[in-house]
């Protein structure tokens, strides 16, 4: 999408359905840069096969698009291919439905050559179904000096084409999940817990991430702000070093296509140890906004991981920051302010408390020949005080995980 194109927003509200969040859409459409010119919303029973609005309101808007002359009609639903082209040929002007919209951002945001490559998987696997749009030769064979030949159609070509560049990137995205696996094998061999952060598009990871880490990764109060992970270590109070990782926002009917292409990303959410689940307090649909993010969880196979949820933007409400625990004496909940860092310290207890249920914390008695051991401990940053006796042995207070404990006394 051009930057401050010319745009209308259509949404329906058909009966017994709940229509799309509107506020949200429109979030949508200035986060792509659209110049929205006006809105249109109706209501029907149910959508209608040719046109989607129905006849009558599809030919209202295309009066208010030549009026406005406007250059792009951006629906809040997903379209077939069919409605898709007819509402082109009718408005005379470019058709984007919701999905095709989000895809545009995508497309916008991603910056790695992973993130560029998942983006495009996404938009040629939606492209695949609309491949006959706005081409008027595909069905007619090649014919004419240099071209003659085998008989296959111009749509022919489009696909078979299409089909190799989808199996190259298919190619290129598992290499790139491997190096991922290696990373997290390392880690795991470290022992070295991996925290991620997840939640509803614009909830405010990225800030929270910055603010733990002492770091300058983009943040910006727009949909999407984040596209490519970013792993940082950090350390945990009265507990050690942990990799805490920044991933893509969730979003109401995330699009399919797009969940799939960023397998290999989200697969930094399935196997992390534990997931700081970040909730915009000040967001009137929070609760729906909970659910989303669990359902995308589910579907990507990470809704056993233990969670931790936090509640961000507590100034814009007026709160204090605080920790909610269960019966069992279990942080729960974290109360904050990733922009002012109020509560910062809240967090990090709570995630010491969280990392802590699987580690050891206790004293330790070193012979002067076991310095191996002793280097090992240092390097895992698992001594808290250190001590000698008068025969030269070692007494240690440590924490370090449990099953590195097991193996090593």
């Amino acid at each position: 999408m051009e930057i401050g194109e010319k745009t209308i927003l259509v949404g329906m509200d058909f009966f017994g359905m709940t229509m799309p969040d509107w506020q949200e859409f429109r979030m949508l459409a200035s986060s792509s840069g659209a110049k929205v010119l006006d809105e249109l919303t109706a209501s029907r029973d149910r959508p209608d096969p040719k046109y989607f609005l129905g006849k009558g309101k599809a030919e209202e808007l295309a009066q208010k698009v030549q009026a406005l002359q406007a250059e792009l009609v951006l629906l809040n639903h997903s379209l077939s291919p069919s409605q898709e082209r007819n509402l082109e040929k009718l408005l005379q002007c470019r058709v984007l439905d919701r999905t095709g919209l989000i895809l545009d951002i995508f497309a916008q945001r991603a910056r790695t050559h992973e993130g560029k490559l998942q983006v495009e998987l996404a938009q040629l696997q939606h492209l695949s179904t609309r491949l006959v749009r706005g081409w008027t030769h595909l069905e007619r064979q090649k014919g004419g000096i240099g071209l003659r030949g085998p008989g296959e159609t111009q749509l022919e070509t489009d696909r078979r084409l299409l089909r190799q560049r989808l199996k190259t990137i298919h190619a290129r995205l598992t290499k790139v999940q491997k190096q991922r696996q290696q990373s997290r094998r390392a880690r795991s061999k470290a022992e070295v817990p991996t925290l991620s952060l997840v939640g509803y598009t614009n909830a405010g990871k990225s800030t929270l991430f910055n603010q733990m880490t002492h770091s300058g990764v983009y943040a910006a109060d727009k949909l999407f702000a984040t596209l490519d992970p970013t792993l940082r270590k950090i350390d945990v109070l009265r507990f050690g070093q942990a990799v805490l990782v920044d991933t893509v926002g969730f979003i109401r009917d995330l699009p399919h296509d797009l969940v799939t292409a960023f397998r290999a990303t989200l697969e930094e959410t399935q196997c992390a140890d534990l997931l700081l689940h970040v909730v915009d307090v000040s967001d009137q649909h929070r609760h729906e906004n909970i659910g989303v993010v669990n359902e995308v969880l589910e579907e990507i196979e990470a809704d056993k991981v233990p969670q931790l949820l936090v509640f961000n933007k507590i100034d814009a409400v007026n709160m204090s920051p605080k920790v909610e625990y269960n019966k069992a004496g279990k942080p729960v909940r974290v109360w904050l302010s990733a922009s002012t860092g109020e509560g910062l310290g809240l967090l990090f207890q709570a995630i010491a408390a969280r990392l802590t249920e699987q580690t050891v914390h206790c004293s330790v008695r070193l012979l002067p020949s076991e310095g191996k051991l002793l280097a090992k401990l240092y390097q895992l940053r698992a001594i808290i005080e250190e001590h000698y006796d008068e025969q030269g042995c070692v007494l240690l207070e440590i924490r370090m995980p449990l099953s590195l404990y097991s193996r090593w006394f």
